[in-house]
């Protein structure tokens, strides 16, 4: 704060496009008070970090009077799409708000360029050349520094994440959720984080086992696009059940029954098929305790490919398993499972507990949009908290839909309260946690819906409500 009176937004996409109208103030310097592009290795990486280069806002407004700007600040933004999420979180007011406006117009920036993840974990998760993929820990170290710019300024922090993947627990159980549980629960701090887009993608695998049987057999069928050259995939068990595997190839041949008593992964090699399938396995995963298997899908033969999977022990209660594949953009050719279910689609890191999670809806006839991703976490925590319009979005670059497009107007409503609350002195302390209260009292519900639900959480987001609600009307 330090006697500040403007909002503050901080954002973690993939670059900006520091020299467009709409990241500029009326005497036309930047309100980007700095970028740090992991890509570019020739300049100064911030303090504390060994790679990178920090371009502060002094560099970026000389490069902006200069007529070559990219000659001095060479970060770029070539996809658009953290150039279009800044802008719709936090873009000027154009022409008196008739050619562009954000939600928090007066916020100021910090961007992070995040840097592709390494050749061999691309590799590994047989990611598309052509795709952005990016590492959990360039993440991690994004969060750090824009946790330590916030705490430089004293100045309230709101990040909007944009990014998401179907590998996980789909729990909140891993370092990246940690460390965003730590920031989203220290004062004037707040982490915004889309629900990604897979919820009608047929990614999703959920299987019951039968109560009382000791054991129960589901077969998980997977159907394998032409120009598919690999996958992957992860089931999630639950604790008190065992759960063994057995692979039929489209061609009718089979593994024998794996039960994983043994340590150490297994590799299956197909007579009349390509394939090579690599299975690994964990029965107490690290960060949320539950077993795990991995799939590895190597020049898959198109087809139908089928799961065999045995559910042991637990017989007590109810007992599930889930499979995900990976998001889309991350799958070559089209594969999906035969049947899917459309819940517990939120992408991680979204099912973290202590940050602000969205789904998408169609403010044009308030409809839930099919894409989005849904509720509820594995275990039933619910999830998403609130849910923002990001169908044909008005950005800088065009309208945009999608996952992330509803990220940054909540992302653009926190700052806006974050002004409030923290800089205006009204609510000096608040969080996460308080901030998510907050919303989901002046959201919109409609009466013929009960809530929550795994679609829309606690309603569609209505900043105006919450401050309705505040003054007490």
């Amino acid at each position: 704060m330090a006697g500040s009176r403007r909002k503050s937004i901080y954002l973690t996409p993939e670059g900006i496009r520091y020299d467009d109208p709409v990241f500029r103030n009326p005497d036309g310097s930047s309100r980007i008070l700095g970028i740090w592009d992991q890509t570019i290795q020739t300049g100064e990486p911030p303090a504390g970090i060994l790679y990178g280069t920090e371009y502060t806002k002094e560099i970026i407004d000389i490069a902006l009077q200069s007529n070559n700007p990219r000659e001095i600040v060479p970060s770029y933004d070539e996809m658009g799409h953290g150039t279009a999420m800044a802008s719709v979180a936090a873009g000027s007011v154009l022409g008196s708000g008739l050619r562009f406006l954000g939600a928090a117009p007066e916020a100021d920036i910090v961007m992070v360029k995040l840097r592709q993840a390494k050749p061999h974990l691309r590799e590994f998760y047989l990611i598309p050349e052509e795709v952005p993929a990016y590492a959990e820990g360039d993440l991690i170290v994004a969060l750090k520094y824009l946790e330590s710019y916030a705490i430089s300024l004293a100045r309230p922090l709101v990040v909007c994440f944009g990014l998401g993947t179907n590998m996980g627990d789909h729990e909140g159980h891993s370092v990246l959720a940690d460390y965003m549980n730590r920031i989203g629960t220290r004062r004037s701090r707040a982490i915004i984080v889309c629900g990604g887009n897979e919820g009608n993608s047929a990614h999703h695998y959920m299987g019951i086992s039968t109560e009382g049987m000791t054991e129960t057999v589901d077969n998980v069928e997977i159907r394998v696009g032409e120009g598919t050259a690999g996958f992957v995939a992860e089931l999630w068990g639950s604790i008190l059940a065992n759960h063994a595997i057995a692979i039929r190839a489209p061609g009718g041949e089979v593994t024998a029954k794996v039960d994983f008593k043994q340590s150490g992964g297994r590799e299956f090699n197909f007579i009349f098929e390509r394939t090579r399938v690599q299975v690994d396995h964990l029965l107490v995963e690290q960060s949320s305790g539950e077993e795990l298997i991995f799939f590895r899908f190597v020049d898959p033969t198109p087809g139908v490919w089928t799961i065999q999977v045995t559910i042991t022990g637990g017989r007590s209660s109810e007992s599930t398993f889930h499979i995900w594949l990976p998001i889309t953009e991350f799958l070559h050719g089209n594969t999906y499972f035969l049947r899917p279910s459309p819940y517990t689609t939120l992408t991680e890191p979204s099912n973290t507990r202590d940050i602000i999670t969205t789904s998408t809806y169609d403010d044009s006839n308030v409809s839930f949009w099919s894409e989005s991703g849904r509720g509820y976490t594995r275990s039933g925590q619910i999830k998403p908290d609130i849910c923002a319009p990001g169908v044909n979005i008005s950005t800088i670059l065009g309208p945009k839909t999608g996952a992330s497009t509803a990220a940054a107007i909540a992302a653009g409503a926190a700052a806006q309260f974050m002004q409030w609350a923290v800089v205006e002195e009204n609510r000096p302390w608040v969080e996460s946690r308080e901030l998510k209260s907050y919303l989901i009292r002046g959201a919109r519900r409609s009466y013929d819906i009960p809530y929550p639900n795994r679609e829309w959480g606690h309603g569609q987001l209505d900043i105006a409500g919450t401050f309705e609600v505040l003054a007490g009307i």
